[in-house]
């Protein structure tokens, strides 16, 4: 089955283009709309598979809109599409729920990668972004809480979340309420990193993520 899309952004042009360019990718458009307060409202409705977010619209915007649509369609994923590298922006959304943050600049290609990546639960990040938010992750751990080099380039920036939060001893459920994601994706996330670490459990990657800060 297809995957279904709704596209949420207050430009006509950006939503026929993203549209189309889905269309020609064997993803399903279940629907268009200019802004946050319609889209709560559809995505409650059609319970689509993906949301594509832009950040800036009037009334309710992007960030505001995030929480309110992981609400209203809690099995959908939602990514923000927009033009803003502000690390502030990127970091509300994924705090908020986001799986993922493409810039409009992306090649068409590969805004079509990502979001395949991010209909199976993969994080969806551009490369500058993700650098962005890898970096930040880094400087927000204690001196010997680090993410050492060889594990950050294996992992994405979502799986790198997820890993440190089972540092932290989080449960699975715990993991999905601080991430805004279902229990679904966070296990899927630990399926992925498990297998880019060659490890078998989830002790094994916590164990081969200490010896390589050691």
């Amino acid at each position: 089955m297809a995957t279904s899309v709704l596209i949420v952004d207050d430009h006509p042009l950006t939503r026929d283009a993203l549209a189309a360019l889905l269309t020609q990718h064997d993803f399903s458009v279940v629907g268009e709309v200019e802004d946050g307060e319609h889209a709560i409202d559809v995505a409650r409705e059609l319970q689509p598979d993906l949301i594509l977010l832009d950040l800036s619209m009037p009334g309710i915007g992007g960030l505001r809109a995030l929480p309110l649509l992981r609400e209203a369609a809690p099995q959908c994923e939602v990514v923000m599409v927009t033009a803003s590298v502000a690390e502030e922006n990127l970091l509300g959304a994924i705090r908020a729920g986001a799986a993922g943050y493409l810039l409009k600049t992306e090649p068409p290609e590969r805004i079509v990668e990502f979001l395949r990546g991010a209909a199976e639960g993969e994080a969806a990040l551009s490369g500058t972004i993700a650098r962005s938010l890898l970096e930040r992750v880094r400087q927000g751990r204690q001196a010997d809480g680090g993410v050492p080099d060889g594990i950050a380039r294996a992992l994405s920036a979502r799986e790198l979340e997820v890993l440190l939060l089972l540092d932290d001893h989080l449960s699975t459920d715990q993991i999905a309420a601080r991430l805004f994601i279902s229990e679904h994706t966070v296990r899927s996330h630990v399926k992925n990193l498990l297998r880019k670490l060659g490890v078998s459990s989830r002790r094994q990657a916590l164990e081969a993520l200490a010896a390589a800060r050691s």
